[in-house]
C-alpha cells in the first residue's frame, strides 16, 4: 500500500513539474472570496466527477457567470488565459461537485436559545456543501433565507425547501399540500401516518408536482406504502427493517413509542435483528424498483453506537455553538437528548444494528437503488456540515467505493431533488457548483473535514525515529463555489470560529 501511494505520489510530482515547465503554472489573480464574475478560468486541475468515475486531468474549467460553460484538457498554450482577470490556480489540486446534503434541518435557534443562521451556512460552505434539503424549519423564516441565497445576498448553500405535510383526515392532508404549493414550498416532508392519510397525501404531491421526503417512524405504514404510494425517499433506517417482520416487533410490555429513551434502544437499535433476511431482500427490491430513493444518515445515530465518541469529537472546541452544545445535553423533552442512562448493551446492540443496515444499504444499491447522503445535524451530538463529512466515511465503511460515495453526495442527491441535468457533475451548462481541495479525498474522505489532517512530512522512519520530524495540516476545501460565487473556505471557518467564541462570552 505504502508503494502505492509512493508511486502515485511520483507521478503527481512529475505531472506537476511538467505544467510548469510549459507555462502552465499560473499564480491566481483577481479573485475575491464572495465574488461571482462574468468569466472565471480554473486552472490545472484533477476532477472527480459526479457520476461515478475515476479522476480525470489535469483540466481546465470556465465557469461564465453561475454556469460552467467549459471543461477541457489544460491548455498547453501559456498564453490562452494570458488577459483573463480572473483564474484560479488549481496546479495539484482536485475539484469536486459540491457536496449535496440530502436531509437538513436550517435553525436559528435550539431548545429556545438563539443561534444565527450565518453560522450553520459558513459551516456548510466550509465544508464544500454547496446545497441542502431542509426537511423541516420554521418557514416564514426560510423562505426568505432561500430568496436571499438564490440573489447572491448572504453567503449560503442552495436552500431547497422540503415543508411538512399534516392534517388528521385525508382532504386536510390534501389541503395541507396544497398550501405547501401556493407558499412556494420545492417538496413535502411527512412522518409516519395512517394509510389513507398517507395515500391522499402523496397523491396530491403527485398531481402538484412535488416531490417527497418520509420519516417513516412507527406508524400503520412501512416500506410497502413508501413504493406502493410512489414516495421519493425514505430517510433513516425506519420503516424498512419493520416491512420484513412477521407481525409486530417484539417490544417489552412497558414500551412507549412516545418516549425517545424506548424508543431509539429498542425500535432503532433491535428491529433489524427481528426482520426476516429474505423478507428484507423483497422489500429492498421493491423499493429499487419503484425508484425510491433511500437516505440512511448513519451518522445521526452514530452516537448510540459511542456516545464517548460523540461527546468529545475534536471541532467541537472551537467550532461548536454554545445553543447547540446546550441542546445536545441528556434531557427529557427534547428531540434527540435522550442519553442519560445509556449503557454498554445498547451501544453492542447498535454495532451490530449497524453492520445489518449497512449490508442492507449494500444490497439495496445493487439492485439499482440510489443512495442519497444526509447528516439530520442539530441533534444527537451531531454539528452540520462535519456530520456530513462524517456520512461520507460511514458510506464507505458500509462497503462503497470512495468514488461511488462522492457520487452518492452528489449526482444521487441532485437525481433525489430532480436536479440531475443541473447539479452534481463538473458537466457544461450545468450551475457552477465546485469544490477545489489540494489533496485527493479518494485517497482520505478525511480530507474533505474543514480542519485538514493531521500528517509527518517526513515519512522517513529512520529520521522520526531519531525526533526528525515535522507535523503538517493537509487537505480541508480550499475554495467552495455555490451557483458561480467563489468562497474561501478557510476563511468561512475563521468566521465561524469568531462566532462560537463571541457566543460563548
Amino acid at each position: 500500500m505504502n508503494a502505492v501511494k509512493t508511486s502515485f505520489k511520483i507521478i503527481s510530482l512529475f505531472l506537476f513539474c511538467m505544467l510548469v515547465s510549459q507555462g502552465l503554472f499560473s499564480e491566481t489573480r483577481g479573485v475575491k472570496s464572495g465574488e461571482r464574475y462574468d468569466r472565471l478560468i480554473i486552472r490545472n486541475v484533477f476532477v472527480i466527477d459526479g457520476n461515478g468515475t475515476p479522476p480525470s486531468g489535469p483540466m481546465d474549467i470556465v465557469i461564465e457567470g453561475n454556469k460552467i460553460s467549459s471543461v477541457r484538457s489544460a491548455n498547453r498554450d501559456e498564453k490562452a488565459y494570458e488577459g483573463e482577470q480572473h483564474v484560479l490556480d488549481g496546479t495539484g489540486m482536485y475539484l469536486l461537485p459540491g457536496l449535496i446534503n440530502i436531509h437538513a434541518h436550517i435553525q436559528d435557534s435550539r431548545g429556545g436559545l438563539p443561534m444565527p443562521f450565518e453560522y450553520s451556512y459558513k459551516v456548510w460552505l466550509s465544508c464544500g456543501i454547496t446545497s441542502i434539503r431542509d426537511v423541516g424549519s420554521d418557514l416564514s423564516k426560510t423562505i426568505e433565507e432561500r430568496r436571499k441565497s438564490q440573489e447572491g445576498l448572504i453567503a449560503a448553500p442552495r436552500l431547497f425547501l422540503y415543508m411538512r405535510a399534516g392534517g388528521n383526515t385525508p382532504e386536510e392532508a390534501r389541503q395541507s399540500v396544497r398550501e405547501i404549493k401556493k407558499r412556494g414550498g420545492d417538496g413535502i416532508k411527512m412522518g409516519g401516518r395512517n394509510r389513507d392519510i398517507m395515500e391522499a397525501t402523496l397523491d396530491e404531491a403527485h398531481k402538484l408536482g412535488l416531490r417527497s421526503a418520509i420519516h417513516v417512524g412507527l406508524a400503520e405504514t412501512d416500506a410497502w406504502e413508501c413504493a406502493e404510494f410512489g414516495v421519493t425517499s425514505i430517510e433513516h433506517a425506519y420503516g424498512i427493517p419493520d416491512a420484513a417482520l412477521h407481525g409486530s416487533q417484539n417490544f417489552p410490555y412497558w414500551f412507549v413509542s412516545s418516549n425517545e429513551n424506548d424508543r431509539f434502544r429498542y425500535h432503532n437499535g433491535r428491529s433489524w435483528h427481528e426482520a426476516d433476511p429474505e423478507k428484507l431482500k423483497k422489500v429492498l427490491k421493491t423499493l429499487a424498483e419503484k425508484d425510491v430513493a433511500w437516505c440512511p444518515t448513519f451518522v445521526i445515530y452514530e452516537a448510540n453506537r459511542d456516545l464517548l465518541r460523540a461527546m468529545n469529537q475534536p471541532w467541537f472546541k472551537d467550532y461548536l455553538h454554545p445553543t447547540l452544545g446546550e441542546y445536545f445535553k441528556p434531557r427529557p423533552g427534547k428531540h434527540g437528548s435522550y442519553f442519560w442512562n445509556w449503557t454498554t448493551t445498547d451501544e453492542v446492540f447498535f454495532k451490530r444494528s449497524y453492520k445489518l443496515w449497512m449490508a442492507a444499504v449494500q444490497d439495496f444499491a445493487r439492485m439499482g437503488g440510489v443512495v442519497g447522503v444526509g447528516e439530520d445535524a442539530g441533534f444527537i451530538y451531531m454539528m452540520y456540515g462535519f456530520s456530513l463529512i462524517r456520512e461520507l466515511e460511514l458510506h464507505q465503511e458500509a462497503g462503497f467505493h470512495p468514488i461511488d460515495v462522492i457520487k452518492h453526495a452528489t449526482g444521487n442527491n441532485a437525481k433525489i431533488l430532480g436536479m440531475e441535468d443541473k447539479l452534481g457533475r463538473v458537466r457544461q451548462g450545468y450551475l457552477a457548483d465546485i469544490i477545489l481541495i489540494d489533496e485527493n479525498p479518494l485517497e482520505n474522505l478525511k480530507y474533505l473535514y474543514p480542519t485538514g489532517v493531521l500528517e509527518v512530512e517526513d515519512e522517513d522512519w529512520q529520521s522520526i525515529s531519531q525526533g526528525k520530524y515535522k507535523l503538517i495540516n493537509k487537505g480541508g476545501v480550499k475554495w467552495t463555489i455555490k451557483d458561480g460565487f467563489v468562497y474561501h473556505a478557510p476563511t468561512l471557518l475563521e468566521d465561524v470560529g469568531k462566532m462560537v467564541s463571541q457566543a460563548k462570552k
